[in-house]
């Protein structure tokens, strides 16, 4: 008899439970749908407001990201990086990192130049790179922190003209001696350099997901469809 009674619960209880769990993580990827497409709202709005001057290292830690600026200063030209495996419309290059120092600062933050193709006969070696060494003004979009890629391995220590997969501005500004601020710029303004500044779209994900979400509550159903089905086979085959 008892045996009888577990064959009966034990199916309702793993059903409920599945069904409990898709709902539940169905509503939370719900729940992050709704705040990615909140964020990219706010970054909308950022976008179309105009480039803020920003003249001191105090304003610049104050924006968020997506905020729109102008910096003055200088490149520090003798610090480049080269941030590897960022192909542009399936063509292999780099990124180009360089310190920038405002005017009056000492302070430096680390600016996404643009992209610049790869050479296709020597994978190590660097094309030219034309740099300002005067006072520019330039112009960008603030970012939290660069785009990563996997790192296989431990990092190599960074230095002066790398190509590297990844930079954290810790170990930057521990291996440079460079005092940066803890957001980095991608550069939007034309410096005749020749580098290429179509930069990928910040991507909200919320589609993703919503996906996940359906894959989730699919599974909720699906589980609860499989106990009524066999519920009634059970029924007719008693009999």
């Amino acid at each position: 008899m008892l045996k009888s009674i577990l064959t009966r619960i034990l199916p309702f209880v793993a059903t409920a439970l599945l069904c409990v769990v898709g709902i539940l993580l169905g509503n939370w990827q719900t729940r992050r749908a709704l705040e990615k497409e909140e964020m990219a709202t706010v970054i909308q709005e950022q976008m179309r407001q105009p480039a803020l001057n920003i003249h001191t290292q105090v304003e610049f830690a104050q924006l968020r990201a997506f905020h729109k600026v102008k910096l003055k200063g200088q490149f520090v030209h003798n610090w480049p990086l080269y941030l590897d495996n960022r192909p542009l419309y399936g063509v292999a290059g780099f990124y180009v990192l360089m310190p920038f120092k405002m005017l009056g600062s000492e302070q430096a933050i680390l600016i996404a130049r643009g992209w610049l193709q790869r050479d296709v006969a020597d994978r190590t070696k660097i094309p030219l790179l034309l740099t300002d060494e005067s006072v520019i003004e330039i112009e960008g979009v603030v970012r939290d922190q660069l785009d990563r890629t996997m790192q296989l391995g431990k990092a190599p220590a960074l230095k002066a003209g790398a190509i590297v997969q990844s930079v954290l501005l810790d170990d930057l500004r521990q291996q440079s001696g460079i005092k940066f601020a803890d957001k980095i710029v991608e550069q939007t303004s034309d410096s005749g350099d020749g580098l290429i500044r179509d930069w990928p779209k910040p991507s909200a994900g919320a589609d993703k997901h919503r996906a996940y979400a359906f894959q989730w509550y699919g599974l909720a159903l699906m589980a609860a469809i499989f106990f009524v089905v066999t519920g009634i086979r059970r029924g007719k085959s008693r009999k």
